[in-house]
């Protein structure tokens, strides 16, 4: 599908995700709620979790990849021995069809909110590269979040995520938002374990995965992390291109050429394959040195400090197409408008990045040309995955 066609397809259901976003938050802060569905997971046995399938034909374990990140950064070097991450290594261990078929489910099931009416989900959508259109995400009772829903690309190759870097891998990750006063609001352990033991379908499925009906916060985030860790996404028409199976248009060239210019210096922050910035601190591609974010100049003074000095998350841009609006705060509503940040509307901070000063130490006017703003867009845009938004085994079991 063109990347135009996509935009407007996708463009064209935002008005009405965003209602029924907000509908979904609606009612009582009570376990209770109404009445729920059953997963469809008529097909689930078809879906293989446990290797990805790269475009050249090679295959990738994902426990594999689990296990890569088992050794955390010392001294901007990821370890080989000692200071082991025993979550992810646990993670590792324990991974199987099964478990990530268990944490598709609880990732769409909105039983593991507190009344009952959003799920992990509900802020990441398949479709729009698993965020949810919306500036910042609404809350199980109605409230917004701080914080526009980051999408989710590759979360198995990082070390740090959400916009201020708290959380250290996915398994940190997996259950942040469900214990969320303002997200989804479980308000205990016990209160979750025991919701999701009285539901019927539950106990097989734990039984299938962990070996037994047992139903723990351990084995819900074990089981949760298994599936996202195992969303892939490496089939963009620029991986296409990477491995000589495509060609970019003559705007996507410009774009790609433009991008990783020194002038532009987007590759400096946004490198790799997943264009994101290292981890690591003080690492590769003379990216930011605080556990990959960066003050990019938005404000002069920050109402929201995100990991200290208005220095933010670096995020994927892979499936950047999807994910609108864009910044921590959903601030800018096209790629065009974050273009033109990065084009003349950087501000001067006193902790702004360095990649975005000039030789003066003042913030870059890079003034790129109408032409030159479309060819960047355009670039971006072959960062798309449609296979990834559209794979069946990520997609939602309760809405069949």
């Amino acid at each position: 599908m063109e990347s135009k066609q996509l935009t407007g397809l996708i463009l064209a259901g935002v008005t009405g995700l965003t209602m029924m976003g907000m509908m979904a938050c609606e009612g009582d802060n009570v376990i209770g709620g109404s009445a729920l569905k059953t997963p469809n997971l008529a097909n689930a046995s078809s879906f293989n979790y446990e290797t990805v399938t790269l475009l050249n034909g090679t295959s990738l374990s994902v426990k594999d990849m689990i296990m890569g990140r088992t050794f955390k950064f010392t001294n901007g070097f990821p370890g080989t021995t000692g200071n082991v991450d025993t979550d992810m290594q646990e993670a590792a261990m324990t991974f199987s069809n099964a478990s990530a078929q268990l944490g598709r489910v609880l990732f769409y099931d909105k039983r593991m909110s507190l009344n009952n009416t959003v799920s992990c989900g509900s802020c990441h959508h398949q479709s729009l590269g698993f965020s949810d259109r919306m500036p910042v995400s609404v809350g199980f009772g109605g409230k917004v979040t701080r914080r526009n829903s980051m999408s989710i690309n590759n979360p198995v190759s990082f070390n740090n995520l959400f916009w201020d870097s708290r959380a250290q891998s996915p398994m940190d990750l997996s259950l942040r938002p469900v214990f969320d006063h303002i997200e989804m609001g479980m308000e205990s352990d016990e209160m979750l374990e025991k919701k999701l033991a009285a539901t019927d379908f539950y106990g097989p499925l734990f039984k299938e995965a962990f070996g037994t009906t047992e139903i723990t916060r351990r084995k819900v985030s074990l089981a949760i992390t298994h599936f996202v860790t195992s969303m892939v996404s490496m089939h963009s028409k620029n991986d296409k291109v990477s491995e000589g199976m495509a060609q970019f248009t003559a705007m996507e060239k410009m774009g790609h050429d433009l991008f990783f210019s020194e002038r532009a210096s987007c590759f400096k922050c946004h490198n790799g394959s997943n264009f994101s910035a290292p981890d690591d601190p003080g690492g590769a591609y003379g990216a930011p040195t605080v556990a990959g974010t960066a003050n990019i100049g938005l404000d002069k003074s920050y109402a929201d400090n995100g990991k200290g000095n208005g220095k933010f998350r670096i995020p994927s841009l892979r499936n950047i197409e999807l994910s609108a609006p864009y910044m921590h705060d959903g601030r800018f509503t096209t790629l065009e408008a974050v273009v033109d940040h990065y084009s003349r509307g950087i501000q001067a901070h006193p902790h702004l990045d360095a990649n975005l000063k000039d030789g003066n130490g003042q913030p870059k006017k890079m003034n790129f040309t109408a032409e030159e703003k479309d060819a960047l867009v355009a670039f971006l845009r072959t960062l798309t995955d449609v296979s990834f938004i559209s794979n069946p085994k990520y997609s939602d079991p309760f809405a069949n």
